[in-house]
């Protein structure tokens, strides 16, 4: 059962999963920037809220992918997507899996989005590099999952990545479907 932080009714929302099809393909995660309201700070998928315009999870998660990264609908072939997940948060998030080439060109929204990186989809599939941890939090015991890829930023200066919550989550969920 999963446990609700934040007293709220829940939310519909998806995040692209993007594979970048390089000679090793990648996962295109971002930070968010350290002032948002929900997850502050984090790695995660492009993606949010379901707006009613919305046809689908799929054209939630290209939307929000174009308005934070720059990515066009165009840019990505849409597999499927994962079951859902439901965050502490009070969103439920359908994570829709895409494969994009490599070269497109990524502008990230300075509002949401600090920073646009890859991670290698051999390092995030590999089990041994997935971590669980527990922490207690107002007496109860909260357990979660990390990811941590060292990488390079911007710039090219070497960087810790901290991958943990929920798009470490759906990223365990993709490797249990995969190794099915």
């Amino acid at each position: 059962m999963e446990r609700v932080f934040v007293e709220r009714a829940p939310a519909a929302a998806a995040v692209l999963v993007a594979v970048v099809l390089r000679h090793e393909p990648t996962v295109l995660l971002t930070q968010r920037t350290d002032h948002l309201t929900d997850h502050p700070s984090q790695i995660s998928f492009p993606g949010g809220r379901t707006e009613p315009g919305d046809a689908d999870a799929a054209a939630t998660a290209l939307r929000e992918a174009h308005e934070e990264i720059g990515l066009e609908a165009f840019e990505v072939e849409v597999l499927g997507a994962l079951p859902t997940y439901t965050t502490g948060t009070g969103f439920i998030v359908t994570p829709v899996v895409g494969l994009v080439q490599p070269g497109v060109r990524l502008r990230a929204a300075p509002f949401e989005v600090a920073e646009v990186f890859e991670v290698p989809l051999a390092w995030l599939m590999n089990p041994a590099n997935h971590q669980r941890h527990a922490v207690e939090m107002a007496g109860a015991r909260r357990e979660f999952i990390s990811i941590p890829w060292q990488g390079a930023d911007a710039q090219g200066r070497p960087r810790r990545y901290f991958i943990w919550g929920a798009t470490a989550a759906m990223l365990r969920n993709l490797y249990r479907f995969l190794a099915a």
